[in-house]
């Protein structure tokens, strides 16, 4: 006897439809599973005849093949129980429902319950789009698989309960989206611009940052504030928009970092991984790749903080996403691409000790070791970071004072009235990937940043003076323009320029 029950898999961001076969022949019992399953498929046989013996089924007693089509897709992970358990019971007449308009993902439990799966939304995506009209699906999955319109969903708690739903005992209840997205909806973030004292200069450094989505880099002594101000940035950041949300949703589901944050992620991510972490980790990877720290950062902040502490192999990686706001892994069985758009930052010490340059405490490095120090990051990684912001350390008087900064509301308004100047200009090109300052090219930036005569005299002594590399004026004229669409000016004028020319690198030895 054979049955079929449509499934799916996750690969890269996306998934691809499987078909699960499931023959019964005579013969000595014997389960065969084929389809190139990995070790978490291949063990999914011992889980499935475990489910349905305590669920009160019948397992056969005969030789069981399981097909999972395409045979050339390696499969991996569990979700493939739930519907092989299914194709078992269809196979034996347990289940006699018609499954061909029904897409079914769930991994089971020795006794019959069903447990959470990776990369739901991009099932369900996948499923809506290939026309499915119900998806089964495990409970705790049901709200991220709901947010999906135009499709069923049902969610399932055990193996007994789909099968009563299949046999028309007992219907389950099909899952209403009760996530609605409110675009004035208050996201609390754990960090305020507002609790931190002094740093005025590096705050309009990263006000500006926000604003145009530029790269920053800020030196300075330990304790000054880098880390704080790093991680108050997703405060001053636009409010995500419901499209946004759904990609870094999809991007974290698939990755298994929900973590019980909802159906919809609705804070944009910051990302902080230790300079010890792997290059697989930073980028992605695996047999099967997985997004990395680059791709959990999409729409938001990676901050490295201790920046000359990473290793040059995750340094360099970060080239390619930064200019290209897409992070491509390749393997033997293909090429697979993951969104990385995101914000980057990074946060050093000047020298080894910390306090090389510092106005009160001696530097007890040597110059040789300052330089070795620094020349850990590489002059292409250097000139794909915008601003470049010293930090100093923070006066007593300051730290004492019981006035506060300006709150992350009032930057934040700030932001979003410089980015929707941005929207506006950018709506004419018709081009969805360029949608803040940060995303232009050198055709867009010939285009919006034109130069007074002043303004081209000055540029033309910076480039002699600093030695700047073509991307290097490009950067400093995208810089330019942000400062100019947060002052509200239509054009590029000097005082723009002149604070963009002052983010630029400068050699601290």
């Amino acid at each position: 006897m054979l049955a079929k029950v449509q499934s799916c898999a996750i690969v890269g961001l996306d998934a691809e439809r499987i078909e699960v076969e499931v023959d019964i022949a005579s013969g000595l019992e014997r389960l065969t599973l084929v389809g190139l399953p990995n070790a978490a498929v291949r063990e999914s046989g011992e889980r499935v005849r475990s489910a349905i013996a305590n669920s009160g089924f019948f397992f056969p007693q005969h030789r069981l093949t399981i097909n999972l089509a395409p045979a050339d897709l390696r499969k991996e992970g569990p979700a493939y129980d739930l519907p092989i358990a299914l194709g078992i019971m269809a196979a034996t007449r347990q289940v006699l429902a018609e499954l061909d308009d029904a897409l079914v993902v769930g991994e089971l439990s020795l006794d019959g319950s069903v447990r959470h799966v990776n990369g739901m939304l991009s099932m369900a995506v996948m499923a809506h789009e290939a026309g499915y009209r119900r998806l089964f699906v495990p409970q705790p999955n049901a709200s991220e698989a709901a947010l999906v319109e135009g499709i069923e969903v049902y969610p399932v708690a055990c193996l007994r309960e789909i099968v009563a739903h299949l046999s028309g005992q007992e219907e389950i209840p099909r899952h209403r989206n009760a996530t609605a997205f409110d675009v004035d909806e208050e996201v609390v973030y754990p960090v305020d611009f507002q609790d931190i004292r002094g740093q005025e200069h590096a705050k309009r450094a990263l006000e500006i940052a926000c604003a145009g989505n530029h790269n920053a880099r800020m030196v300075g002594p330990p304790g000054s504030g880098k880390t704080l101000m790093a991680r108050a940035l997703p405060s001053i950041l636009p409010t995500a928009t419901l499209t946004e949300s759904l990609e870094i949703t999809r991007i974290y589901s698939v990755a298994g970092a929900l973590n019980g944050v909802g159906p919809l992620m609705r804070a944009r991510p910051f990302r902080a991984p230790h300079h010890t972490i792997s290059h697989a980790g930073m980028v992605g990877g695996g047999q099967m790749p997985r997004p990395g720290e680059i791709s959990l950062a999409h729409r938001g902040v990676l901050f490295l903080d201790e920046l000359p502490e990473f290793g040059s192999k995750n340094l360099e990686s970060l080239r390619q996403p930064l200019e290209d706001k897409v992070v491509t892994i390749s393997r033997a069985a293909g090429t697979l691409s993951f969104p990385a758009n995101f914000m980057f930052v990074a946060a050093m010490n000047p020298c080894p000790c910390g306090y090389f340059g510092d106005e009160r405490k001696q530097c007890t490095c040597t110059l040789m070791t300052v330089q070795r120090y620094q020349s850990r990051i590489s002059g292409p990684l250097l000139d794909r970071i915008d601003i470049h912001v010293d930090v100093a350390r923070v006066p007593f008087q300051k730290l004492s004072g019981l006035d506060g900064g300006e709150s992350s509301a009032a930057f934040r308004s700030r932001v979003e009235q410089a980015r929707a100047r941005q929207q506006a200009r950018f709506a004419q090109l018709n081009k969805a990937h360029i949608v803040v300052n940060g995303d232009m090219g050198p055709a867009e930036v010939q285009r919006y940043c034109q130069l007074q005569e002043t303004g081209k005299t000055l540029m033309q002594a910076a480039v002699r003076q600093m030695d700047l590399s073509a991307r290097a004026y490009h950067r400093v004229l995208k810089l330019a323009r942000t400062i100019a669409d947060l002052s509200g000016d239509e054009d590029i004028e000097m005082p723009h320029l002149a604070e963009a020319l002052q983010y630029r690198p400068r050699m601290l030895v």
